[in-house]
């Protein structure tokens, strides 16, 4: 396998085994997921803010690569193309699990609109920053 940034492929250019390829493309959402609910479950536990970017930050990054980086490239519009399923499908699964995982996290911690604004804005800088480093060293 070779690996970028935010893709993993076989470097023969093929998969012993068609499935595989779901099998990888599953694994980036489905750690994104599992990730939220692991620092969801330090917050509930430990009411602690250093955990929230570990929350709110994943669904950010779903929410902006969909948006932003060309649907078509993502791991979920692979998934749902794979299963058969409608376009969006996957994509709206996954970022509406995320984005309930945050809501949870909010309300835990009393984060406000306003503060939200503030880890949007900084999670935005994060995102350009590694968008950036990823076209230097493509």
């Amino acid at each position: 396998m070779a690996y970028s940034l935010n893709y993993t492929w076989p470097k023969s250019g093929r998969y012993i085994d068609a499935s595989h390829g779901l099998y990888v493309s599953i694994g980036g959402p489905a750690f994104t997921i599992l990730q939220s609910i692991v620092f969801l479950l330090i917050i509930e536990k430990f009411k602690t803010i250093y955990a929230y970017p570990f929350v709110f930050f994943p669904m950010f990054t779903r929410f902006f690569s969909l948006v932003f980086g060309g649907f078509g490239k993502q791991d979920e519009a692979r998934i749902s193309a794979t299963l058969e399923l409608g376009t969006y499908t996957v994509a709206l699964i996954v970022l509406l699990t995320l984005f309930l995982i945050v809501l949870r996290g909010n309300h835990k911690l009393g984060i406000s609109f306003k503060n939200n604004s503030y880890f949007f804005t900084m999670s935005t800088l994060c995102q350009l920053l590694v968008i950036g480093t990823y076209k230097m060293m493509s």
